[in-house]
């Protein structure tokens, strides 16, 4: 069965963000935490396709208490081709706490792709998490029949509309969402003005190659000079540090 997002659009009011003061329409949403590391210099990874680890053991397990505290986890079809990214909670104790709460061992693993171009034997597919895949209009029907009953694939609109993938994440029971990259989803997400919280940590050391990714590329962000974000908490984690960011009055007090 084909399936498609849908809106169920209740009110109209003025919500802060890129179109700050304009009318729109407002739909539910899941709570989106940014989680990215990044070089001194502002890099993901390597231009050479090596994989670059950008923190330590002491955030990774961090970073891992974050993924079991949400409900899904999503990373753009440009990670999984680059890093073929797990998704899991790497803890026992914590994939047995989430059992305990009612809930899946794993939180949900979404993508979001405009050619479909995945493969289906990608870590990312494997495992007894469900997985959600975005796709573009266009390459709809060719990512089904690529993926099968490997994942639900999701007609997004051309292009993949994010408002109205948090929509339909928010209908399946998604309600705290950490988005993991890579470069073109943290811009997306960002120029859209739908993330409440990020966290940023930053390694000790330069990449210093242009041709590397970036955490974010050129683009219309709603924080600038005269609309400064909220710097929330900043901790020391051995080598790296952790910048955590307020970016909208969902986040919490």
């Amino acid at each position: 069965m084909k399936h498609r997002l849908s809106l169920n659009v209740s009110k109209i009011e003025y919500e802060s963000g890129p179109a700050r003061g304009e009318a729109r329409a407002v739909v539910e949403r899941p709570y989106v935490l940014l989680s990215c590391g990044m070089s001194i210099d502002g890099y993901l990874d390597t231009a050479t396709g090596q994989r670059l680890l950008l923190s330590n053991d002491a955030d990774f397990d961090r970073v891992d208490a974050v993924r079991a505290a949400s409900d899904a986890i999503m990373v753009g079809a440009g990670t999984i081709r680059q890093d073929n990214p797990r998704l899991l909670v790497r803890s026992a104790a914590r994939r047995d706490d989430r059992v305990a709460r009612g809930l899946r061992p794993n939180p949900v693993k979404v993508t979001v792709t405009s050619r479909g171009e995945l493969d289906p034997a990608g870590r990312f597919f494997a495992g007894d998490a469900e997985k959600l895949v975005y796709c573009a209009s266009a390459a709809f029907d060719a990512a089904r029949e690529r993926l099968g009953d490997l994942a639900t694939v999701v007609d997004g609109g051309d292009p993949v509309d994010l408002r109205r993938m948090l929509a339909d994440l928010n209908a399946r029971g998604v309600r705290r969402l950490m988005v993991e990259g890579g470069e073109r989803v943290h811009t997306q997400f960002l120029t859209a003005g739908l993330v409440d919280e990020l966290h940023l940590v930053v390694a000790p050391f330069f990449v210093g190659d242009s041709r590397a990714p970036r955490f974010v590329g050129d683009g219309a962000f709603p924080w600038s000079p005269d609309h400064r974000a909220t710097l929330a908490e900043v901790r020391q984690i051995g080598d790296v540090v952790l910048l955590r960011y307020a970016l909208s009055d969902r986040f919490p007090a």
